[in-house]
C-alpha cells in the first residue's frame, strides 16, 4: 500500500500540490469569518437542571451579570468640584451606545409621593452642578438619607463609593463589548486627569472583555514566538534553509486550516481553540522532521534523489500515520465531553493533527523531489557526536544498573503518589489572570469595600398569584436577606423588599427613619401608590414577574473560589433557607452566573479524567494491534502512565490546583509522549528478528538509532510548549510549563525504563510467521542499509546533458 502510496505521491505531486493550495485558498475564505468569543459560560450542559433554572431565570428577569462597576475611595470626591465631574462622567458613560442606564451617588433618585396621581415619580437630588457648599451640603445630606443606596452605592465606614452600569444584551455577547469597554476607560482616565482620584474596574463584562482582548493578542503572540522557536531548532539542526522555509510553508497552511475549520463548523475563538495555531506548529513540526531526515538518510546511502524520496513516503508514511493519530486521540477524546468548549477543542485540533500528516506526506517528498539534490553541507546533520556520548552513558546504565533505575522510579512514583493527593480542585471566577495584574487588584478593591462584583442570584417562588405583595411572605424574605448582608463575602441585597421600604420612606416624605416593610395597615395605601407606577426603565420588572408570583433577589459576591462557595451555599445560605422558609409553600433556587461558572469547572475536571481514560483506552488498543503482543501493551503504557503521575505530584507539592487548564494536559500529553514508545518498539522488534532474538543487543541498537530523533523531538516540544509560560493567563502558564516538563520526563523514560523493562520482563521469543502491522515501519535516523523493495521500473528518471533538471515518469 504505501508503495503505491509512495508512486501515485511522486507521479501526481503537481496536481497534489494545487489541490492543497485550493484547500488552503477555501480555508482561507472561511478563515476570515472566525470571531472571538464573548460568552465564556459554556461549561455547563444545557440539559442540566442548574441551567434549565438559570435560562429561565434570563427570559424572566434577563441578564444576571451586565454590570461594569467603576469604584473609587478618594475624601476629595465630596468636593463639590470634583464630585461634579463625578456626575459629569456618569452622564457621559450613560449616553454610551450598549448602555442600559447608569446608577451611582451623583445621579441617584428618589421617590416623591404625587398625591394627587396616587403614586411615586421619580427625580435626580442632583440635577445640576450646586451653586454653593451649603447647597451641596444640603443636596448630599438628601442622597445619603436614601437607605436604599446604603451599603450598595456608598460604604458608610469609609467613604468609598461605586458606580454601576448595566450593559445591554445585544453589546454583552459581541465584539461591540472590548469597544465599549474601552470607552469607558478612555473617560475614566480623563476624569482621573482631571482630579488625580483613581479609578477601579470590574464587573463580569469588563473582565471578559479584558480576557478576550488578550485572548487575541497571546494567540498572534505565540504562533509567532512558536515559529520563530521551531524554525531557530530547524536550522541549527539541518543547517540549511530549505529544511526550515518548507516545515514552515506546512506549519503556515495547517494554521489557515485551523481557522478554516473554525469557520466552517461555526466556532468561535476562545482562550482554548486560541492556543490550537500555536500548538499545531510545535505538534506538526516533529513530523518534517522524520521526513526530511529520512529523505537525507536514504540519499546519502545511494545518491538517488527520486528513490530517497519514495522511500521516505513507503518506510515511514506508516509510522507517522500512528504517531499523529495517538497524538490526535489525546485532543479528540474532548469531543466526547458534553461541554462545548472542550469539544471544539478536541474537534478542531485533532482534525488539524491529522490534517498535518496529510500535507507534510504530500509536500515533503513533492518538494524535495523539485529541488536541487542535498549536498554534504545539508547531510552534516546526520552525526550526533554529542549525542552518541549521552546515549552511551544511558546504555551502560540500563544493562549495568538496571536496579538503580527501578529503584529510583519507584522512590519517584511513591513521593508523586503523596503529592497528588495534596491537589486540590480550586478554580476562581478570574482564574487565569495573574495576581498582579491590574483587574486582580481593582477585584480586590471591590470585596475589600462592596463584598466582591460577582453575581449571584435567589429566585423566590411563592406559588401564589400575588403571593409576593404579601406582608407575611416579605417579612420572611427580609429576614433571610438581612442574614445575607451579615455575611462578609456577600453585598446588600436588592429586590422587592427594598423597593417596598423605599417606597414607605418615600410616603412619609422620604424620612430615612420610615425606611421599614409596612404593616397590614399601611401595606393597603402603600402599595396602592406602587400600583401606579409606570415602569419605564423596566427596573421593577426586572424584580418581580407579572403575576407577582415569583420575584428576584440580586446579590454580588466576592471571588472566594470553588470550594468557598459551595461551602456558602450548601453549608450557610441552604440551612437558613431551611430555616426561614419551613412550613410555608415558598421555594427559593439558587442561580446565576457564579454557580454556574463554579459547577461548570466542576464538569470540565470529571470530563476531562473520563477523556484521560478514553484515552488510554484507545492508545492501548492502538498499541495492541500494532504489536499484538500483551506484554510489549503493558511495557508501552507503563512508562508514559509515570510521567503523568510525576506531574500530579508536581502539582500537589506546588499547590498548583486542580482545574481546567491544567486538567487538560495529561490526556494531551499521553497522546503525545506515546509516539517515542511506538517509535523505540518499532524498532526494537526488527532488531529482534536481525540478530537472532538477543534482546540485549537490540535494546542497544534500538537505543542508539532511534535515541537521537527522540532526544531531538522531544527538545523541540519541549521549546515549544515552554512559550506558552510568557502567557497573562496562569492557566495557559500552567498548560506550557507542566506540558513541557511532563513531555521531558516522558522523553526519559521512554530512552532509560522502557529499554530497562525490556531487558529484565521480555524474553525475545517472537513467532516468525506473525506478521504485526508495526513490521511496516521505520524511523528516519536509523543507519543500517537494507534493501530497497521499490519497483524502480515504475520510475525513470531523465537527466539533461549539464544534470541540472530531472523529471520523473510513469
Amino acid at each position: 500500500m504505501w508503495t503505491k502510496l509512495s508512486h501515485i505521491i511522486i507521479k501526481y505531486r503537481f496536481w497534489l500540490v494545487l489541490v492543497l493550495v485550493a484547500i488552503t485558498a477555501f480555508m482561507g475564505y472561511h478563515a476570515k469569518d472566525v470571531e472571538m468569543s464573548y460568552d465564556f459560560a459554556k461549561t455547563v450542559p444545557s440539559d442540566d437542571p442548574d441551567m434549565v433554572v438559570f435560562q429561565n431565570f434570563k427570559k424572566q428577569f434577563g441578564e444576571d451579570g451586565n454590570l461594569v462597576a467603576v469604584g473609587l475611595k478618594d475624601s476629595s470626591i465630596y468636593e463639590p468640584e470634583n464630585f461634579e465631574k463625578f456626575r459629569e462622567l456618569c452622564l457621559d458613560i450613560s449616553k454610551f451606545e450598549g448602555v442600559n442606564n447608569v446608577i451611582s451617588l451623583p445621579l441617584i433618585q428618589r421617590l416623591e409621593k404625587d398625591t394627587v396621581g396616587k403614586k411615586f415619580d421619580l427625580e435626580y437630588i442632583f440635577k445640576s452642578a450646586p451653586k454653593t457648599r451649603v447647597e451641596f451640603d444640603s443636596l448630599f445630606q438628601q442622597a445619603m438619607d436614601q437607605k436604599f443606596y446604603s451599603g450598595r452605592l456608598v460604604n458608610k465606614t469609609n467613604g468609598a463609593t461605586l458606580m454601576l452600569i448595566s450593559i445591554k444584551k445585544e453589546v454583552l455577547n459581541s465584539s461591540k463589548r472590548q469597544g465599549l469597554t474601552q470607552e469607558i476607560i478612555d473617560v475614566g482616565s480623563k476624569f482621573e486627569e482631571d482630579t488625580h482620584i483613581q479609578l477601579h474596574y470590574a464587573g463580569l463584562p469588563f473582565v471578559r472583555s479584558v480576557v478576550a482582548g488578550k485572548v487575541s493578542r497571546e494567540m498572534k503572540l505565540f504562533l509567532y514566538l512558536s515559529i520563530a522557536v521551531t524554525a531557530f531548532i530547524l536550522f541549527l539542526f539541518f543547517r540549511t534553509w530549505d529544511a526550515v522555509v518548507f516545515p514552515m510553508t506546512i506549519i503556515a497552511i495547517i494554521v489557515v486550516w485551523v481557522l478554516g475549520t473554525l469557520g466552517l463548523f461555526g466556532y468561535k475563538i476562545t482562550l482554548l481553540t486560541g492556543l490550537i495555531p500555536p500548538v499545531i506548529v510545535v505538534i506538526g513540526i516533529p513530523n518534517c522532521v522524520y521526513l526530511i531526515n529520512k529523505y537525507h538518510q536514504e540519499f546519502e546511502k545511494h545518491g538517488n534523489k527520486f528513490k530517497a524520496v519514495s522511500t521516505v513516503v513507503r518506510k515511514i508514511g506508516l509510522v507517522t500515520l500512528i504517531t499523529n493519530f495517538t497524538t490526535a486521540i489525546g485532543f479528540l477524546v474532548l469531543a466526547t465531553t458534553d461541554i462545548v468548549i472542550l469539544k471544539e477543542f478536541g474537534i478542531v485540533a485533532g482534525i488539524n493533527i491529522m490534517a498535518t500528516f496529510i500535507v507534510s506526506i504530500i509536500l515533503i517528498p513533492a518538494v524535495f523531489s523539485w529541488l536541487p539534490p542535498p549536498k554534504n553541507k545539508q547531510l552534516k546533520h546526520l552525526k550526533f557526536k554529542g549525542i552518541d556520548k549521552v546515549l552511551t552513558l544511558m546504555d551502560l546504565l540500563i544493562h549495568r544498573h538496571r536496579s538503580y533505575i527501578y529503584g529510583a522510579t519507584i522512590i519517584l512514583i511513591i513521593v508523586s503518589v503523596y503529592g497528588t493527593l495534596k491537589i486540590r480542585a480550586v478554580s476562581y471566577m478570574v482564574d487565569d489572570l495573574p495576581e498582579h495584574s491590574e483587574v486582580i487588584r481593582d477585584l480586590a478593591f471591590f470585596e475589600n469595600n462592596f463584598s466582591g462584583v460577582m453575581p449571584l442570584e435567589i429566585v423566590v417562588d411563592t406559588h401564589k398569584r400575588r403571593g409576593v405583595i404579601d406582608v407575611g411572605n416579605l417579612r420572611k424574605i427580609e429576614r433571610f436577606e438581612k442574614f445575607l448582608a451579615s455575611n462578609k463575602d456577600i453585598s446588600e441585597p436588592v429586590s422587592l423588599v427594598s423597593f417596598v421600604k423605599a417606597a414607605k420612606q418615600a410616603y412619609y416624605n422620604n424620612n430615612p427613619a420610615r425606611y421599614s416593610l409596612p404593616d397590614r395597615r399601611e401595606r393597603n395605601y402603600i402599595l396602592r401608590y406602587m400600583k401606579g407606577q409606570d415602569d419605564t426603565s423596566g427596573l421593577f420588572n426586572s424584580f418581580v414577574d407579572s403575576t407577582l408570583q415569583k420575584m428576584r433577589i440580586s446579590l454580588q459576591v466576592a471571588d472566594i473560589g470553588s470550594h468557598k462557595m459551595d461551602s456558602l451555599i450548601s453549608n450557610v445560605i441552604e440551612p437558613e433557607i431551611d430555616s426561614v422558609f419551613t412550613g410555608s409553600d415558598i421555594t427559593l433556587d439558587i442561580t446565576g452566573t457564579t454557580p454556574l461558572f463554579i459547577k461548570g469547572n466542576n464538569f470540565l475536571i470529571h470530563n476531562l479524567r473520563t477523556s484521560l481514560i478514553l484515552a488510554f483506552v484507545i492508545i492501548a488498543i492502538i498499541m495492541a494491534i500494532l504489536f499484538v503482543n500483551f506484554r510489549m501493551i503493558v511495557i508501552s503504557l507503563l512508562p508514559n502512565l509515570i510521567p503523568l503521575i510525576i506531574t500530579a505530584g508536581i502539582m500537589g507539592y506546588a499547590g498548583i490546583p486542580l482545574k481546567p487548564s491544567t486538567a487538560l494536559i495529561f490526556s494531551i500529553v499521553f497522546g503525545i509522549s506515546v509516539d517515542d514508545s511506538i517509535h523505540f518498539l518499532a524498532k526494537y522488534r526488527q532488531e529482534l528478528f536481525a540478530n537472532r532474538f538477543f534482546v540485549p543487543m537490540a535494546v542497544s541498537k534500538s537505543l542508539r538509532e532511534t535515541g537521537a530523533s527522540m532526544m531531538y523531538t522531544s527538545i523541540i516540544l519541549f521549546a515549544g510548549f515552554v512559550i506558552f509560560a510568557w502567557s497573562d493567563f496562569g492557566g495557559t502558564v500552567a498548560l506550557g510549563i507542566l506540558t513541557s516538563v511532563t513531555l521531558l520526563i516522558a522523553m526519559f523514560t521512554n530512552l532509560i525504563l522502557l529499554p530497562s523493562l525490556l531487558m529484565t520482563f521480555d524474553d525475545g521469543k517472537r513467532n516468525k510467521d506473525a506478521h504485526p502491522l508495526i513490521e511496516q515501519y521505520d524511523d528516519g535516523f536509523y543507519q543500517e542499509d537494507e534493501d530497497e523493495e521499490i519497483d524502480l521500473d515504475l520510475i525513470k528518471v531523465e537527466e539533461n546533458n549539464n544534470n541540472s533538471s530531472k523529471e520523473i515518469n510513469s
